[in-house]
């Protein structure tokens, strides 16, 4: 068969039609398009697991400014008077469920400044859209969340009869009488609950991390 006829390629292909070959392995037709390397390699998820990251920093930022609030609060929570000339103090420190309010917000302050900088620290290393991550970051707000509500608790029952009263125990309220004191805890409770917000917010993320980390 001459190799220079013009109809050479239709009767090859005719002849491939009918009498099939194998291909081999060392030819590729050059008329079938070769995939990049480049698609071939799955999608980044960087652009779905940007928006979490982000919510991450800014939730986790409100957090330690929240509890370092409280503490402060909590802390300076100090009021004296004089009653028929008789000397009356209120501090904290006179209710062991304010001291444990107030170890509470620290811990709880600390240790998200710690999640923080392993945020930074681990995308650096590895792939914020990683599993891992999102388990890791879940059960320590888990924790730090059930640590700061045993103290927000504890605090609001206190400062509730504080407020109140029971009548029935024979417990007068003493806000009426220390209104700065109950005021710096009634705005440490607040903004410690603020907290406890953001700590839920991080943990229904952390527990639906995107489609693409799973």
């Amino acid at each position: 068969m001459n190799l220079d006829s013009p109809m050479f390629p239709f009767l090859t292909f005719f002849q491939l039609l009918i009498h099939p070959q194998p291909p081999s392995p060392f030819f590729i037709p050059s008329f079938f398009p070769m995939a990049d390397d480049t698609e071939l390699q799955p999608k980044s998820n960087s652009h779905s697991s940007s928006p979490h990251l982000c919510s991450q920093i800014i939730l986790r930022a409100l957090v330690i400014s929240s509890t370092l609030a409280a503490t402060f609060l909590i802390l300076s929570a100090n009021q004296s008077l004089l009653i028929f000339g008789i000397p009356f103090h209120a501090r904290y420190t006179y209710s062991s469920a304010f001291i444990f309010f107030a170890f509470a917000n620290a811990i709880a302050s600390a240790f998200c400044f710690l999640s923080a900088c392993f945020l930074f620290l681990s995308t650096r290393r590895f792939p914020w859209g990683s599993t891992t991550n999102y388990y890791i970051f879940f059960l320590h707000d888990l924790l730090i969340m059930a640590l700061l509500l045993t103290g927000c608790s504890s605090a609001t029952a206190i400062g509730y009869v504080g407020k109140y009263g029971n009548s029935h125990a024979g417990w007068s309220p003493i806000c009426d009488h220390f209104g700065k004191f109950c005021n710096r805890v009634t705005t440490s409770l607040a903004i410690s609950y603020f907290a406890l917000l953001c700590l839920l917010i991080l943990i229904i993320l952390s527990a639906n991390p995107p489609s693409t980390s799973r």
